[in-house]
């Protein structure tokens, strides 16, 4: 299967149609003309009604995650990975004989069968760069088609409260790629993008292998020069277009960088030809002037030129979860909402927060126990090392959604692991008495900084704090 047409002529089942992965690539389908179904265990649940409103009022057909949706065996189920053999529609889609597709499979499936592809990967930043990327392509008239894992708030209208994807009629395929899983060596792509290198889920050497041979593939490769890793991988690339802010040979470059409270300037520099071009973002943080440069980089590459890209970017508001400014209460504390989950992340947050004065207070809210046990130690130092004596970190307990983890070791560990390092933490187990702790000490010029992932009720957690402290 790898026509667009072989695609949209059956049925398809999406198991867990909510998820962050899986939503997009079902707008994508449907709005390719696929007929589209699926169940979510957040939906029987009663998590985030709204959301699955919104998808039956597009018309997805959704089902209790009991097997009831899986009626023919036209249909191809989609399921990540990590979905157990136990699970109902697992079960009856084997009975049937269905066809099975994992969502990186069926993404790389839809991405190669575009005319033009631009693959966003690095292990931080690609949700924010693959938008900023389709903002500016959407901007310069090439109506792309854009999967992002994150809400992308310049596509948010009424009628798309979940705008993770944009579904265009033109050539370009805008798509953040994952290494996590190796599903990067599935991409073709006309245009990669390499941001960053680091340790996440894979050893360095996967990952000098991953993402080498993927930018090997690619007609041209945006690349880091300013990141020792992706800068060593460079001479794999066909033909390279090298950003970078330090990096005295990069060809996209920025210079007089002034970074705000919630907002950045800078001037953007092509030593290729000496021209300079004013950028103004109304992000904040230095790593997303990176991410800008990565976005402006791939989208020269496919052919819009580099005052175009950076004039587009003045409008690019972001994804919702990524340093989201809920609110400033009356009293002058303000409330942000953050997908930090992972040491990477939550160090970009927590240093965007810290260049500015007041006092941080930090609520995490791992995103399951596997991870935790996996990369807590380096969180815990993250928090330690980034936050001074007057903030305060608060965990609750990690989400947990069902199945059989291991949960012998939680966020209590983590809290130990801070005041071990130096840092000042509180473990809370349950949610809602850290949202009460939290309103009972923040003060005027706090911020109040809500992170984790894996769970769409953090923002609404993020909302009810700032309420709290309105009244």
């Amino acid at each position: 299967m790898t026509d667009a047409r072989a695609l949209t002529s059956h049925p398809w089942f999406f198991c867990g149609i909510g998820g962050s992965g899986m939503l997009p690539l079902a707008l994508i389908l449907k709005g390719q003309g696929a007929a589209v179904a699926g169940s979510d265990r957040s939906r029987d649940q009663g998590r985030t009604p709204e959301k699955f409103a919104w998808l039956e009022s597009l018309g997805f057909d959704l089902f209790a995650q009991d097997g009831s949706g899986i009626v023919s065996a036209d249909q191809t189920l989609v399921a990540s990975a990590a979905v157990e053999d136990t699970v109902p529609e697992v079960v009856r889609a084997k009975e049937l004989g269905c066809a099975r597709m994992s969502r990186a499979e069926l993404l790389a499936t839809l991405f190669n069968a575009a005319p033009s592809g631009i693959a966003i990967g690095g292990t931080s930043g690609k949700s924010t760069v693959t938008g900023m990327t389709g903002w500016i392509m959407t901007k310069a008239g090439r109506d792309p088609t854009i999967m992002n894992g994150a809400v992308m708030k310049n596509f948010v209208t009424p009628d798309a409260p979940f705008a993770s994807a944009r579904v265009g009629q033109g050539d370009i395929f805008v798509s953040e790629v994952d290494e996590s899983d190796g599903s990067i060596a599935l991409y073709r792509p006309k245009v990669a993008v390499l941001g960053n290198v680091s340790l996440d889920h894979k050893s360095l050497e996967e990952l000098r292998q991953l993402f080498g041979d993927f930018i090997a593939r690619a007609d041209v490769a945006a690349i880091n020069l300013d990141d020792a890793e992706t800068a060593a991988l460079a001479p794999r690339a066909k033909t390279v277009l090298t950003f970078g802010i330090t990096a005295p040979d990069a060809q996209i470059g920025a210079i007089d960088i002034v970074e705000q409270a919630t907002a950045l300037t800078a001037t953007v520099l092509d030593r290729r030809d000496g021209s300079v071009y004013p950028l103004h973002l109304k992000v904040p943080g230095r790593h997303n002037l990176y991410n800008a440069l990565a976005a402006i980089a791939a989208a020269h590459a496919a052919g819009v030129p580099v005052a175009e890209a950076v004039a587009a970017l003045g409008s690019f508001s972001g994804l919702a979860r990524r340093f989201d400014i809920v609110g400033t209460s009356a009293s002058g504390i303000t409330v942000i909402d953050d997908f930090g989950h992972n040491p990477d992340k939550v160090s970009a947050t927590l240093a965007t927060l810290k260049a500015h004065p007041g006092r941080v207070i930090a609520f995490f809210q791992p995103h399951g126990y596997g991870p935790l046990r996996q990369m807590g130690a380096e969180l815990a130092q993250v928090f330690a090392r980034k936050l001074g004596p007057d903030d305060v970190t608060v965990l609750c307990d990690p989400v947990y959604f069902g199945g059989t983890v291991d949960r012998s070791e939680g966020s209590e560990r983590i809290v130990r692991l801070i005041g071990e390092a130096g840092g000042s933490a509180e473990y809370i187990p349950s949610r809602a008495d850290c949202g009460e702790r939290i309103a009972a000490m923040a003060r005027p010029g706090d911020r109040i900084v809500i992170m984790g992932a894996r769970d769409d009720t953090l923002s609404a957690f993020a909302a009810g704090i700032l309420t709290r402290l309105e009244r």
